[in-house]
């Protein structure tokens, strides 16, 4: 088979935290990061962020086995490493279920559930309040 016909495998998965959504494709072969068509470094996320996207692909020993495809959704940059994560981690027990066991362990496969509280009518914030005046 010529390298053009060769068709690659693909896992996909989807990660959320806060506000953020990731859809992530993980490639058998290459490896290297690609979020929203531009490298992992070019997105502004920070060193420590980059390492907490890295992890899951570290901690499997399969950083060097995957070519990372990423689109993000809303959120900041601090929601948007976390839902990578976990969709990469989602990914990889795609790829191979046996992983399962030792990426819970690190806690990666856990979604984390803390969304913002709405802001209430009559109210500053979600619990703030207006300064009370007497008069």
């Amino acid at each position: 088979m010529s390298a053009a016909t060769k068709e690659t495998k693909k896992y996909y998965a989807t990660g959320r935290r806060k506000s953020a959504v990731a859809r992530v494709w993980l490639e058998e072969g290459e490896s290297g990061f690609e979020v929203d068509g531009k490298p992992l470094e070019a997105n502004n996320f920070t060193p420590i962020q980059i390492m907490l996207i890295r992890q899951p692909l570290e901690e499997s020993k399969t950083i060097n086995q995957f070519k990372v495809k990423a689109t993000l959704n809303g959120g900041g940059l601090s929601g948007q490493a976390g839902a990578l994560q976990l969709g990469i981690s989602r990914a990889l027990v795609e790829w191979n279920p046996d992983l399962k066991a030792s990426l819970r362990k690190f806690g990666f496969l856990t979604r984390d559930p803390r969304e913002k509280e709405r802001k209430k009518f009559g109210q500053k914030g979600a619990r703030r309040k207006f300064q009370f005046v007497k008069r």
